[in-house]
């Protein structure tokens, strides 16, 4: 019996947070990949430690819905799991390149498969590529357009710069779009001079997160200046200093998203007959609503 568990942040605050997890496991569980896919959160119920414990499969994939490694997927993920005997050479990563590690869950003596956070998978570059082509209704989008991959970004772990330098380093080299930049909200260079940064007139703004929540709805709209306050909402696109910014929302809200979950299983040895097929053509390229 072969398991999926999604593990995500999750939210007391903002309870649409927790909606892209739900949505993406809904996805992948209408394939039949998995002979159950379950989902377990830090912030909301079930919790990581508890999760686990719901789990009847014998053969158990744990894929993290999270942008870099660093505290969460390296320090409590594995704690809250019981994980006998981790230690963070066991994914032999420089930040970028976790992959997965084969360990026993304490709490139910079953050997669980604890992979990458989606975030620094090679998958995730064609999801910012389309919510690119989301937002602007347009599945070729590109010519005479600049992207621009937004992070946190923190002195505090220089891996949460890595995966939005990755993904937008790996954009630039298919030389689809006129300009590719990452910015951060928390140092430089900024998101709040996104125009600065352009000479095209028109830039998509895809900020890698998992869920819309205070830093996607608030913070960057008000700091690139797409509205003085965020309550009063903005255009889409919005024209800041001569440049039209079509803002996209968090990347994790993109359906296509489940693909890369998919993605990470299969790398840790999970069968998924035709699932990888069957989400990209389900989860198709975005109209623009």
């Amino acid at each position: 019996m072969q398991s999926l568990v999604i593990v995500a942040h999750g939210s007391h605050l903002n309870p649409g947070s927790s909606a892209p997890t739900y949505d993406h496991a809904d996805t992948i569980r209408a394939t039949g990949a998995f002979d159950e896919v379950k989902t377990g959160f830090w912030k909301e119920e079930p919790h990581f430690r508890e999760v686990l414990r719901t789990v009847e499969g014998d053969e158990i994939y744990v894929v993290p819905l999270f942008i870099s490694e660093g505290y969460f997927t390296e320090q409590v993920i594995p704690r809250e799991l019981r994980l006998e005997g981790w230690d963070v050479s066991e994914w032999d990563s420089d930040g970028l390149s976790a992959d997965q590690a084969s360990l026993v869950a304490e709490d139910i003596d079953r050997e669980i498969h604890y992979c990458g956070p989606v975030g620094t998978h090679r998958a995730m570059t064609d999801v910012i590529v389309r919510r690119a082509e989301s937002v602007t209704g347009d599945p070729d989008v590109g010519e005479e357009f600049g992207l621009a991959v937004v992070g946190h970004g923190t002195e505090r772990n220089e891996n949460s710069a890595k995966a939005i330098e990755y993904h937008a380093d790996r954009i630039a080299e298919r030389d689809r779009f006129d300009e590719v930049r990452a910015l951060y909200m928390d140092e430089d260079p900024e998101v709040d001079d996104l125009p600065e940064y352009f000479e095209s007139d028109d830039v998509v703004l895809v900020p890698l997160f998992i869920a819309d929540g205070y830093h996607t709805q608030e913070d960057i709209p008000e700091d690139v200046g797409l509205c003085e306050d965020h309550t009063e909402g903005y255009d889409v696109p919005t024209d800041v200093d001569g440049t039209r910014i079509w803002y996209a929302g968090a990347v994790g809200t993109e359906p296509l998203m489940a693909d890369v979950l998919l993605e990470r299983a299969a790398d840790a040895g999970a069968d998924l007959g035709t699932a990888l097929d069957d989400v990209r053509e389900t989860t198709g390229v975005a109209t623009g609503d």
